[in-house]
């Protein structure tokens, strides 16, 4: 009991589950009966034929034959593309090629349109980073130049501040003695 504490919970039922798991697989696995050969198949359904996927199935003489994994598609001679089913009864291998076929090239569009939009349309231009900096700077020089304005403002109200106290040194003799009344 002490060993269980240390680990956590969740990771304690995760492992709970992937034993039953492993356990269901194996028992699964010894319960499949071998898989027959797809001739048995022939004179029966397309259904009965499909279910196997390693079968073809041929309309033109109904027959249930290995599909040919050496070759993409079954050759001509073995059945025609119209005629030959495989993996699904209402779709003929012709109309399958062709649907995979669109849906693939409307992925790749689709993953070039993306690229294309990312790479050249989100990022922005060097004349628009160039156009921004150029408008930071005039900003930035128009805050420092009003600053000196302030700055300068500021010290003229002092000047006349310190004139009315009797501050302000003059400029001609800036060492002349303080004089006390």
């Amino acid at each position: 009991m002490e060993a269980a504490g240390r680990w956590p919970l969740w990771l304690q039922g995760l492992a709970l589950l992937w034993g039953r798991a492993v356990a269901g697989l194996e028992q699964i696995g010894s319960t499949v009966p071998p898989a027959q050969a797809c001739s048995a198949f022939s004179q029966t359904s397309c259904d009965e034929c499909l279910a196997n996927v390693s079968c073809l199935w041929c309309y033109t003489n109904n027959t249930c034959i290995d599909y040919p994994v050496r070759s993409i598609f079954p050759p001509s001679s073995l059945c025609s593309l119209s005629n030959a089913r495989w993996g699904v009864c209402w779709i003929n291998f012709e109309a399958l090629i062709i649907a995979m076929a669109v849906v693939a090239g409307l992925i790749l569009v689709s993953i070039t349109a993306c690229c294309c939009y990312c790479c050249y349309c989100r990022r922005p231009s060097r004349s628009r980073l160039e156009e921004e900096e150029e408008q930071l700077a005039r900003k930035r020089e128009e805050r420092r130049l009003q600053s000196l304005q302030r700055k300068h403002e500021r010290k003229l109200k002092h000047d006349e501040i310190r004139k009315k106290y009797g501050l302000l040194q003059d400029s001609d003799n800036p060492y002349s003695r303080f004089e006390n009344e």
